[in-house]
């Protein structure tokens, strides 16, 4: 008689987003679940940096990138040269830029311009939308450059109609946006484009407001010294971090996002550092840049 062998099952093919953006190895168990995309503004650079703190990717072709997102296929990342008036595309694998829209230090309100623009994400259609502060509008771009929507276009609070300077439109799972406005509100608008609710914020100058799995909000409070906060869509606080003084007091804090672990990543701007905060033990867990210190080198951030 004759014996066979089952066939090996064949391996599953790698989806972690490491892999898919760069083939970088798994990141083992820690505070840092993975690699994190920093947008080091005054470098006039990208980087992705590993939990050691060793820089795996960089990016050095753009002017004055204030926030960097991964497309939703992880191969490329979406990045706002706020004061360049600009959007980019570049190519994770290529390093190189794929897409952009706007004109170089030329603000305006037209097709094809924008004015200090903030917070541009790649959506799963294929659009890319962004905050357009001083337009006072939300833009919806398709891939060709067309503007397929807008909301807002009024300097005042009356969202989805006006926004107070707008500087977050966070993409939500159904479709929606969660709007964040200088003028000191947080709206969240329904994917028609309509407003769900609107709760003012409990922090003077509001930036990147999150929605969090459970419903509330994390928001930063981009002031010296600065907070992190939750709250509730009706305004009330849960949860506060920040000092007065000491290693834990903020300088700007522009963006704060609460990974699948728990753990709370924010940019500490006029700080030069991004940390990650224990929200049970309000405590800094890992950090990266050198607190107040400005540079280029290794190690350092600048914005």
């Amino acid at each position: 008689p004759t014996t066979t062998h089952p066939a090996a099952p064949k391996a599953k093919p790698r989806t972690d987003p490491a892999w898919l953006a760069l083939r970088l190895p798994k990141v083992g168990r820690g505070p840092v679940p993975g690699y994190v995309l920093i947008a080091d503004r005054n470098n006039n650079r990208v980087l992705l940096v590993s939990p050691q703190r060793k820089i795996v990717w960089h990016f050095d072709a753009l002017r004055g990138p204030d926030d960097a997102f991964f497309t939703p296929d992880w191969r490329s990342i979406i990045t706002n040269e706020e004061f360049n008036d600009t959007l980019r595309q570049v190519s994770l694998r290529e390093r190189r830029i794929v897409w952009s829209y706007g004109h170089a230090g030329v603000p305006g309100a037209s097709a094809g311009y924008l004015d200090t623009p903030d917070d541009a994400y790649r959506l799963p259609n294929g659009d890319t939308t962004v905050a357009d502060i001083r337009n006072c509008r939300v833009v919806e771009l398709t891939r060709s450059g067309k503007v397929a929507r807008v909301l807002g276009g009024s300097c005042v609070h009356d969202p989805p109609h006006g926004f107070a300077s707008p500087n977050g439109d966070t993409p939500l799972p159904d479709g929606g946006l969660l709007v964040t406005e200088i003028g000191g509100w947080i709206d969240r608008i329904s994917a028609r484009g309509q407003l769900v609710w609107s709760v003012r914020s409990p922090v003077s100058y509001p930036s990147d407001a999150q929605l969090l799995p459970n419903g509330q909000i994390l928001v930063a409070s981009f002031e010296s010294p600065g907070k992190i906060v939750e709250l509730t869509h009706t305004g009330h606080v849960t949860w506060s971090f920040g000092a007065a003084s000491g290693p834990d007091m903020l300088d700007k804090p522009s963006l704060a996002v609460r990974w699948p672990n728990g753990m709370i990543a924010a940019n500490d701007d006029y700080n030069h550092r991004v940390i990650v905060i224990d929200p049970r033990t309000k405590r800094i867990v890992w950090q990266y840049g050198h607190t107040g210190v400005a540079s280029a080198a290794t190690g350092y951030l600048d914005k």
